[in-house]
C-alpha cells in the first residue's frame, strides 16, 4: 500500500535526522566543556586586572590625570562596531540575535553617525553585508583562537581610535552565562573607562607602587584591552557550543516526537489495511457459500 510506504520511508528518515542531531549534540557539549573551562578559568584574571586599575588608579591625585589614547573622550561623530557571530550555523538564534541587535543600533542609538562594521565570523558577515558595508572580517581567527591571533586584531582596533579613525567602538556578542543561556551584549570597547572607588583607594594602602601609579596604570590599559576582547572572543565560543548543544537537544526531542507520531499513524493505517483485507476475504466466503 502506497500510504505505508511513504509513512515507513519518513520514519526512516527522521529516525536518519535524529542520529545526526544527537552525534552533533554530543560532539558540541565535548567543546562546551573545553570552552566553558577556558572562559571560567580566564575570568579571575580579567577580573584582577580589572581590579588592579581601579585601586592604583584610586591612588592618583586629583591633578593627576591618564595621559593615554585610549582614554580620551571625542564627539561622537564615527564610529566602529566589532560583531562577533559564529562561523557555522545550527545554534539557534545564537547569530540572528546579534545581528538583530547591530541592525537596531544603526537605525536607532548610531543612525546619526558614520559607521563601520568589523566582523567575526562568517554568519554575520553574511548577513550584515546585505544592509551594510564590512570594513574588515576576522574571521579566521576561529581557526586559530589564541592571545597573539586575537591581539593583532585588538591593536588594529586601538590604533584606529589613537588616531582619531574612530570617535568611539562598540563590541557586539553573545556573553556566556550557562549551557542553556547566552545573553547578547553590546559593550563600549573604546574608550576606555576606568572606574576606581572608594573601597578600591583604601585596599592599596598596603602597597608601595613603582614607579609610580600613573606610569602603572598607562602601561596597563593596552594590556587590559586586549584581554578584554580575548574574553569577548572566548565568551562568545562557549556562548556558541552552548546553544548549538541546547539546539540539537531540542532537535533531537522534535525528531522522536515526530518519530512517534508516524509510528502510531503507521500502526493505525496498518490496521486499517489488515481489517479492510479481512473484510474483503469475509465477504467474498459468503457469496461463494
Amino acid at each position: 500500500m502506497a500510504n505505508l510506504k511513504e509513512i515507513r520511508t519518513r520514519i526512516a528518515s527522521v529516525g536518519a535526522n535524529m542520529k545526526i542531531t544527537q552525534a552533533m549534540k554530543m560532539v558540541s557539549a565535548s567543546k562546551f566543556k573545553k570552552a566553558s573551562d577556558a572562559i571560567t578559568h580566564m575570568r579571575p584574571y580579567s577580573d584582577g586586572l580589572s581590579q588592579i586599575l581601579a585601586q592604583v588608579s584610586a591612588t592618583m591625585s586629583s591633578d593627576e590625570s591618564i595621559e593615554s589614547p585610549y582614554t580620551v573622550v571625542r564627539d561622537v561623530k564615527r564610529v566602529l562596531v566589532v560583531v562577533v557571530t559564529s562561523n557555522k550555523g545550527l545554534c539557534g538564534a545564537f547569530n540572528s540575535n546579534v545581528v538583530k541587535n547591530v541592525k537596531e543600533m544603526l537605525a536607532n542609538a548610531l543612525a546619526d553617525c558614520e559607521v563601520d562594521i568589523i566582523t567575526v565570523g562568517n554568519k554575520g558577515r553574511d548577513l550584515l553585508s546585505k544592509v551594510h558595508a564590512i570594513e574588515a572580517d576576522y574571521s579566521y581567527l576561529y581557526d586559530d583562537m589564541t592571545f597573539a591571533a586575537v591581539s593583532e586584531m585588538t591593536t588594529r582596533v586601538m590604533d584606529d581610535y589613537a588616531s582619531e579613525k574612530y570617535d568611539s567602538v562598540w563590541v557586539v556578542y553573545n556573553r556566556f552565562k550557562n549551557a542553556a543561556t547566552q545573553i547578547v551584549t553590546c559593550e563600549q570597547f573604546l574608550p576606555l573607562e576606568i572606574k576606581a572607588s572608594s573601597s578600591s583607594a583604601a585596599a592599596t594602602g598596603d602597597f608601595i607602587l613603582e614607579p609610580d601609579s600613573k606610569a602603572i596604570v598607562e602601561g596597563l590599559l593596552p594590556q587590559s584591552l586586549r584581554l578584554q576582547m580575548f574574553r569577548v572572543m572566548r565568551d562568545s565560543v562557549a556562548s556558541e557550543h552552548g546553544a548549538r548543544m541546547t539546539a540539537m537537544h531540542k532537535a533531537s526531542d522534535n525528531a522522536k516526537e515526530l518519530k512517534d507520531r508516524l509510528t502510531l499513524e503507521y500502526n493505525n493505517a496498518r490496521q486499517a489495511a489488515i481489517t479492510n483485507q479481512i473484510i474483503e476475504i469475509v465477504s467474498g466466503a459468503e457469496a461463494l457459500g
